[in-house]
């Protein structure tokens, strides 16, 4: 009796819960269509262009498969005798990406990580004044925040000027169209993509646990390096991603800092679809770019789940 009654139950159990996953799917269906076609649509165009020929003028040729644009990302042929060769000028370029993106992240922890502990050690009616401080270069556009580092790092800038004026040098450096330089920028326009996590990780963070570091003797560096890093990693990983990625691409500061010589991924990407006209190698340029960057996530979502592991 008890297995007659309950299996017309557990029919209506299971009804109810398909009809909770089609009405779910129905309500998803709008945003799943919009990022379908607003963003996963352009990347596949991009993903079939990587693999067509080069047009004669720019674009591609219809329906004519190649591999052309992927081979062209790491090697070239000389236009002499044919030979073949390593493309040494997208391999320095992908290196000056991954080398700056990687400095512009570790700069900005060492930055942002005193920046975050101040704020988030200050009362709380005062941190609200430093948070917007730290948001204030957002009110204004990239273009305009590089076009200040300019005026900072030329030959006739802050830099050089006070340098000059204190007797350090005779004549200016030359900072300007340099790795040097397109470092400075990133930092700059970067670093509060940093502070911003570690004191949103820093502000959950239970003092008292610093208290009772110092309590039982230990030294300030222990603390920091056993206590309160280990608790404000997931801030510190979810930073370095956030600045990473976007320095990674990034093309308007490269662009006017680095001047013609000191391109990065982005600027390379820009002249192949532009000066270049060779869409498939852009394309296929576009997708590696991509590729480190899905790399990168994945990095992130592990640490990010080994840290939730050992310290929720």
């Amino acid at each position: 009796m008890t297995k007659t009654a309950a299996s017309p139950a557990q029919r209506i159990i299971d009804a109810a819960k398909a009809r909770d996953v089609r009405s779910r799917w129905l309500l998803s269906a709008p945003a799943l269509l919009i990022i379908f076609f607003a963003a996963i649509g352009p990347l596949f165009v991009v993903l079939i262009y990587s693999f067509m020929a080069k047009g004669d003028y720019g674009d591609v040729k219809p329906w004519t498969f190649s591999t052309d644009g992927w081979f062209n990302v790491l090697f070239e042929r000389d236009m002499f005798d044919d030979t073949l060769g390593l493309a040494w000028a997208n391999l320095s370029i992908f290196w000056r990406s991954i080398k700056l993106s990687l400095i512009t992240t570790l700069v900005t922890v060492l930055l942002g990580f005193p920046t975050a502990y101040f704020i988030s050690t200050r009362a709380e009616h005062r941190r609200d004044l430093w948070l917007f401080l730290i948001t204030i270069p957002f009110w204004t556009n990239l273009l305009i925040r590089t076009f200040a580092i300019q005026e900072v790092v030329r030959n006739e800038g802050i830099i050089n000027s006070a340098l000059i004026r204190l007797g350090i040098i005779t004549e200016p450096i030359q900072i300007m169209f340099t790795d040097t330089a397109i470092l400075l920028g990133m930092v700059y326009v970067y670093l509060p993509l940093m502070v911003l996590p570690l004191y949103a990780s820093m502000e959950k963070l239970d003092f008292r646990l610093v208290e009772a570091g110092y309590d039982l003797y230990a030294t300030r560096l222990s603390v920091l390096r056993r206590i309160i890093i280990p608790l404000v990693k997931p801030g510190i990983v979810a930073g370095s991603i956030l600045v990473f990625i976007p320095s990674l691409g990034a093309y308007v500061t490269p662009k006017l800092l680095g001047g013609g010589k000191n391109m990065m991924l982005g600027n390379l990407i820009e002249l192949q679809f532009g000066q270049g006209r060779n869409w498939p190698l852009g394309s296929a340029l576009s997708i590696a770019l991509m590729a480190i960057v899905m790399v990168a996530l994945l990095v992130y979502t592990r640490n990010a789940a080994d840290g939730g592991q050992r310290h929720g």
